[in-house]
C-alpha cells in the first residue's frame, strides 16, 4: 500500500525571516519546523547523518535542541563554533550508522528524527521506533539517478515510492516525489507523525 500525496495545508506552516540558517535549511524542515513548535520539544531532536549541520543549525536557532550525529563529528563542531549561540543546545555525535557492530539508537528516544540525503535501509525500524508518541519524522533523499556525490548504486538511492511505503502506518503530514529542475533526479519528501497509541504491526 502506498502512501497517498499529501500536500501541505494552502496556509503557510509558518512564516520566517529569510536568514542565514533558513536559506541553508532544506525547504522541507523550513515549512513544517512549526509541527515542532506544537509538539513542545523536551527530547531532543537527532539529526542522522547530519553532514555539517545546516538543518540542525536551523532547528537550534529557534530554540530546538539538537543531537548533531555524523561519522564525521568535526562537520557539526565547526557549525557549534560559527552559528550556534547557545552550546548547551547541540550535542555532537560521531557514529558510523552503517557500520556500528550495535544498534546506535537502541533504547534512544527522539522528538523527531531528520534524515537528509542518507540511505541505509537496516536503520529504518530504528528510526520509526526512535520517535516518541507524537514525535515527526522528516526524510529526504533521492531516487533513480544521482548525478553529483556519491554512487548512484540502489544502496544510496530509493525505488520510488520506497519511503512512502515504509512509513505507510503513520500518519502522513506530507509525502510527495518530485523531480528536480533541470535533473533526471527525484526527490521523496516526507514528514510523518508517529499515533500517540502507536501499536507495531506483528
Amino acid at each position: 500500500m502506498l502512501i497517498p500525496m499529501v500536500a501541505w495545508p494552502r496556509d503557510p506552516i509558518i512564516r520566517l525571516s529569510v536568514t542565514h540558517s533558513n536559506l541553508k535549511a532544506s525547504s522541507l524542515l523550513v515549512k513544517g519546523v512549526m509541527l515542532l513548535d506544537e509538539l513542545e520539544v523536551s527530547h531532543a531532536v537527532l539529526g542522522l547523518a547530519c553532514g555539517p549541520g545546516c538543518n540542525g543549525g536551523f532547528l537550534i536557532s529557534l530554540g530546538a535542541p539538537e543531537v548533531l550525529a555524523d561519522i564525521d563529528d568535526k562537520q557539526p563542531a565547526d557549525l557549534s563554533m560559527v552559528e550556534v549561540a547557545d552550546h548547551k543546545m547541540m550535542t555532537p555525535w560521531k557514529v558510523n550508522f552503517g557500520q556500528a557492530a550495535e544498534n546506535p539508537l537502541a533504547g534512544k528516544n527522539f522528538d523527531a528524527v531528520m534524515v537528509f540525503h542518507y540511505l541505509y535501509r537496516a536503520l529504518i525500524g530504528s528510526i520509526k521506533r526512535a520517535v516518541r508518541a507524537r514525535g515527526f519524522v522528516f526524510y529526504e533523499t533521492f531516487t533513480q539517478q544521482r548525478q553529483f556525490g556519491r554512487s548512484s548504486s540502489t544502496d544510496f538511492i530509493l525505488e520510488p515510492y520506497e519511503l512512502g511505503n515504509w512509513f505507510e502506518e503513520r500518519q502522513a503530514i506530507y509525502y510527495a516525489e518530485r523531480e528536480r529542475a533541470h535533473s533526471r533526479v527525484r526527490e521523496p519528501s516526507l514528514v510523518a507523525r508517529k499515533p500517540m497509541n502507536f501499536c507495531p504491526l506483528k
